[in-house]
C-alpha cells in the first residue's frame, strides 16, 4: 500500500488494476520485471513510484533493480506524458531543411520544451534523430502520423488538429 506522502502525490492511484497483471506472472517471476513494467505503464500511462514499489515487492526483486530498468529504457516514463507525442525529427536531412525553426515553433505553440509535457497533458514534445522521412524533411510525427516539408507556420494548424 503506498505511503501517506505517495497517496497525496497520487491521488486517485488504483494499485488494485494490478492485480491482473501480477497474476498473469504468478510463479514465474523470473523474467517478468519488463513485461510487468510494459504492462503497468499500459495501464497507467506512466511508472509512479507507488506502482514501481507495488512491482518491487510483488516481484520480489529491490526497488533498485526496478528502477534501474525503468531509467535504462527509454520506453519507460517517471512522469506523465501527454495523450499526443509530438515528435520532431532533428536529422541531418532535417536540420539542414530548416528543422531547428519547426521545432522553435512547437515549443512556441506548446509552451514547453523538448522533454516537456503541456500541463493539460494533452502533448508531450520530443527531439528524435531520425523519423526516417528524409525525402520529406522537415518532418514531425503526432502520434503515429507523420507531417512533413513543413515550414513554422504551419505548425499552429496541425496542433490545433490535435487539441480538439
Amino acid at each position: 500500500m503506498p505511503s501517506e506522502k505517495a497517496q497525496a502525490k497520487y491521488p486517485g492511484l488504483d494499485l488494485a488494476k494490478l492485480e491482473p497483471v501480477f497474476e498473469d506472472y504468478a510463479g514465474n517471476k523470473d523474467g517478468a520485471l519488463i513485461p510487468v513494467l510494459q504492462k503497468a505503464q499500459d495501464i497507467y500511462g506512466y511508472l509512479p513510484v507507488p506502482v514501481l514499489e507495488a512491482i518491487a515487492e510483488r516481484l520480489e526483486a529491490p526497488i533498485s533493480q526496478v528502477y534501474g530498468v525503468v531509467t535504462f529504457y527509454a520506453q519507460f516514463h517517471l512522469e506523465p506524458r501527454g495523450k499526443n507525442i509530438v515528435r520532431t525529427c532533428q536529422g541531418t536531412a532535417c536540420h539542414v531543411r530548416g528543422a531547428g525553426k519547426i521545432l522553435d515553433a512547437l515549443k512556441e505553440g506548446l509552451g514547453v520544451g523538448p522533454g516537456g509535457t503541456t500541463e493539460d497533458l494533452r502533448f508531450t514534445l520530443e527531439t528524435v534523430a531520425c523519423i526516417g522521412a528524409c525525402g520529406l524533411a522537415p518532418v514531425i510525427m503526432v502520434n503515429q502520423e507523420t507531417h512533413g516539408r513543413l515550414t513554422p507556420d504551419g505548425i499552429p494548424e496541425i496542433l490545433d488538429k490535435y487539441r480538439k
